[in-house]
This record gives structure tokens, sequence and C-alpha cells, in this order.
């Protein structure tokens, strides 16, 4: 009988009051579904502490450019050893050599931490520890090696802190967490070498054909490089939405809800030839990138210290590393819980 009345009024109002009562009810019903899908129900998670992945970034550029085959190289991966071994990870270093586009041999490590080795759901997160041994983007000091504070050492260092997290962590999450740390990533050169990856990505494309585990496998994973700057800017990177897009709309929600839309910005960016390439083509793992890029910025891409010897702790802002090392947090103590995703 009600739906009989509320016919008989809409016979008698003006067809084009009609029109734009039901537009209006279509907008307002597609706004309140967007919402429900935008909106997540959070879980308890713990605080990422900000100082401490800053002193996890210090740590390593303390030790000088971590270019292979030298001693401070040989010393960082030691120690990145060591600390993942103290917040009990299981740790396996993959040695291997590699060979650079200029036809130099590198005494390289991949660096594998694991976080509850047993258990089944696995999610990787990965940054390169490696330094550029040329900062070719400087205006006087071109062959002097980087000093990566953000552009190598700010992703470690999140890393470290997320370790440190999990192993405190008085509700720790029942899902397993890998944690790799790519060597050989930064000795590439775009002007000359004609591969693929223009000389780039050493390590992680050896790790793709050689997991560090037969078989292994994982649900998803997330890449950081370049996560610690003042005012950093995290696009969608292009080839994350193109591979992973499901992973990229998690994250960014998160982000979002957290209150770190100002860094991770609702917004495609460029494609970026990085260390999620071989992961998500080789092995077959959706992995995105988390990547400083700079929005409608031609000129540089990346941040104002990219490949130079500026790239100092002066760059890192703890501000930077919480936004992305409390994302991830919460990414992982969500995914420990698919039912409130």
């Amino acid at each position: 009988m009600l739906f009989h009345s509320k016919l008989l009024f809409f016979n008698k109002l003006p067809l084009l009051l009609i029109a734009v009562l039901i537009v209006y009810g279509c907008k307002t019903k597609t706004q309140s579904e967007q919402t429900a899908e935008q909106s997540i129900k959070l879980v308890s998670s713990p605080a990422f502490n900000a100082d401490s992945a800053y002193q996890f970034v210090q740590k390593q550029v303390d030790f000088g450019p971590r270019v292979p085959n030298s001693a401070a190289h040989r010393q960082c991966g030691d120690y990145l050893v060591t600390t993942l071994k103290k917040y009990g990870l299981q740790v396996t270093e993959q040695n291997f050599i590699a060979t650079t586009y200029d036809n130099k041999k590198l005494n390289a490590r991949n660096i594998i931490g694991s976080f509850n080795p047993k258990a089944s759901k696995r999610i990787l997160l990965a940054s390169h520890w490696d330094s550029r041994p040329f900062a070719d983007q400087d205006s006087l000091n071109k062959t002097k090696p980087v000093p990566a504070a953000n552009d190598g050492a700010s992703g470690v260092g999140v890393l470290l802190e997320i370790a440190r997290t999990l192993a405190t962590a008085s509700n720790k999450p029942d899902i397993g967490v890998d944690i790799i740390f790519f060597d050989a990533e930064d000795w590439g050169n775009s002007d000359v070498a004609k591969d693929k990856f223009s000389g780039y990505c050493l390590g992680s494309q050896h790790w793709a054909a050689n997991k560090h585990i037969p078989g292994y496998t994982a649900y998803f994973g997330v890449l950081l490089d370049m996560v610690g700057a003042k005012g950093a800017t995290f696009l969608k990177e292009g080839y994350s939405v193109q591979l992973a897009e499901g992973v990229v709309k998690t994250v960014w929600d998160l982000a979002n809800q957290l209150g770190y839309s100002s860094f991770f910005i609702d917004q495609r960016g460029s494609s970026i030839t990085d260390d999620h390439l071989p992961v998500n083509e080789v092995a077959k793992i959706p992995m995105i990138d988390i990547i400083h890029t700079q929005q409608d910025n031609i000129a540089k891409t990346f941040f104002e210290d990219w490949h130079t010897t500026n790239d100092t702790m002066e760059n890192i802002d703890p501000k930077t590393l919480k936004a992305v090392g409390q994302t991830l947090v919460q990414v992982l103590f969500q995914e420990a819980q698919p039912e409130v995703m």
C-alpha cells in the first residue's frame, strides 16, 4: 500500500523535478557506497617509533657509503644481519657475484630476515641497502659515492624498526613477514646500459630467479625506496597500479585513514623501474613500490638531492618515517585479521 502511495505522489510532480530527485538519490547512494568501500575497520596495532627508525638510518650512514666491494658495505651488511637476529628473525644470507653493466664483479649479498617462519600466510617487505657508487646528478662531485641516507638507508631503517616492533609487540600478528634487503640495486646507468633494467636491480633480479627458499611465495609485497625525506610525496607508482592495483588501494586507503594523506597522494605517478619489477615478473609475487616522486615536476622526478653527495641525514625527517612505518605496521596487523579488511 505504501508503494502505491509513493507512485501517486510522483505522478503529481513535474517531470523535471522527478528527474532531479532521481539523480540526487543516485548520487547520494553512490557517495555512500564509496564511503563504505573506502572505510576499513582499523584493528589495534602497536606504535611505530620514528625516533628509533631514524637511529637505524643514522647507523647505516655512519658506516659511510655502502658501495659493494667496500669495507663500509661489508660492515653494514654484518650489522643488518646482527640486528635482524637480535630481534629474533631467522636470517638467510644470499651471497652472489653480480656483474655490472660496465663489467665489474661485485661481492653482493641479499639479506633476508623471516618473522614467524613457519606461518603459511606471508607478507614480503623489501628495500635496497647498497649505495650508489657515483653521484652522477651532483653538479660538482659526480665521481664520488652517494651517502645514501634517503636512497637506501631510509627504507632499511623503516624495516629494521618494523622488525623491532614485531619482536616487542604484546599482540604479535599471526602471519609470517619476510624482510629482504636487496643488494646491488644502484649500480645502473640508463644512458649506457642496454638491458631492460639499465644495469639496476641486480640483487632483486638474482633473488627473483633464485629464491632463498625453493617455491617461496607471499600474498603480496611492499618495496620501500626513498621514504625518509622532508615533505615526501608518494604517488601511486605506475607499475604498482598495473601489476598489483588491489595492494596499492589497500595501502593508500589505510594511510588515508591513519591521517597520512598528505604523504600518500591519491594520484597515479610515473612508472619506475625498481626492485619490485623482478619480484612481480619473475617471482610472480604482486609487489608495489612506495617511492618518493614529486608532483607536477617534470624537471625532477625524485627528491632534490637524489644521486648527489647531499643525500645525507639532513634530508631525513622522522615524520616521514612515521607515516610510512605506521602504515606498514597497520597493513600487517590488518592482514593478520582478514575478516576486517
